[in-house]
């Protein structure tokens, strides 16, 4: 597997430990050292193959740069530097949790990794009688460039355009759940479990903000990708009347003007609440921020990116 940076956790030193987890070290309590993690839902968290281990999480601080006192805190949350794993504030980070269509992120990594930007993809009736979030408009036996899926996917946060890229991608929604839990597993993804390519339904789709951080990475590493992702809104050729197709992203930085946001996913369901995996780059430096069940993810994320920044020279 190409080497691709991603961020993740030291899992022998933070394991992911559900609702049990205590308060992060902004708090002055020293990161609980967990061996061998156990997910009653996924059995034991291991990974299949080490492989090429990816840069590890800075976990063993005890004490946070960034201290931020929300009054409604988020349930989980990160804020880290994306190129040198530092950890700069955190909320319960090993603390598994319905993602929603966060998702998605592992959809979009499998399908580039599969398939060239000009493949055509089949609007299917399975992709039509999607729930949720959407991007609308497919055309009922169409083909579409894969491309243009893939901007549905991440920008509007569309399920029908997630069922079927899985659908071309394995055949199946089915088989390729499959290869997204094989590709969790060979990351050594331990709080992750997925059961659809959308996260429309939260039993057995779950992850934690440790798990989220190294799916960030993995994204912005992927070039297809990092460009779809800074986008605010696209105009793409489509087969439909006109033959144009408007999206517009849902990510609050970007929608807001956030300096130098650059992505990356957001999700929503009653189960996961509001959730954002957000990255910015100023002064030099990349700055990731996970925000799980936050009461109000924009606003958050962007004071906690600004308390990261300001400790940059």
């Amino acid at each position: 597997m190409r080497r691709v940076g991603v961020l993740i956790a030291l899992l022998a030193l933070a394991g992911c430990g559900g609702g049990s987890s205590s308060p992060g070290p902004a708090h002055g309590a020293r990161t609980q050292v967990v061996a061998g993690p156990l997910q009653v839902s996924n059995g034991p968290a291991q990974a299949a193959d080490p492989g090429d281990r990816p840069l590890p999480l800075a976990l063993t601080a005890t004490a946070d740069r960034v201290i931020v006192d929300f009054k409604r805190p988020p349930r989980s949350g990160l804020l880290f530097d994306l190129d040198t794993g530092e950890v700069l504030w955190r909320r319960l980070p090993d603390r598994v949790l319905p993602i929603a269509s966060l998702t998605k992120m592992m959809t979009a990594l499998i399908v580039v990794d599969r398939a060239a930007p000009d493949t055509k993809v089949r609007v299917t009736k399975e992709a039509l009688a999607y729930k949720g979030s959407a991007v609308g408009v497919l055309p009922k036996g169409k083909r579409v460039k894969l491309e243009t899926m893939l901007n549905g996917l991440l920008l509007p946060s569309g399920n029908d355009a997630a069922i079927a890229l899985a659908q071309r991608i394995s055949g199946t929604v089915a088989h390729f759940v499959e290869r997204m839990n094989e590709r969790a597993r060979d990351l050594g993804l331990a709080c992750t479990r997925f059961s659809s390519p959308d996260g429309f339904v939260d039993a057995g789709n779950h992850s934690c903000a440790i798990d989220l951080a190294a799916l960030a990475r993995a994204v912005l590493d992927q070039p297809r990708l990092a460009r779809i992702v800074k986008r605010r809104r696209a105009l793409l050729p489509f087969p439909i009347k006109g033959g144009r197709l408007y999206l517009f992203n849902n990510n609050p930085l970007l929608r807001t003007g956030y300096p130098g946001a650059i992505g990356i996913k957001t999700g929503f369901t009653d189960a996961a609440g509001r959730c954002l995996v957000a990255a910015a780059r100023r002064k030099g430096r990349r700055l990731g921020v996970v925000l799980l069940h936050s009461p109000d993810p924009g606003r958050q994320a962007s004071q906690l990116l600004n308390r990261g920044f300001a400790l940059v020279p």
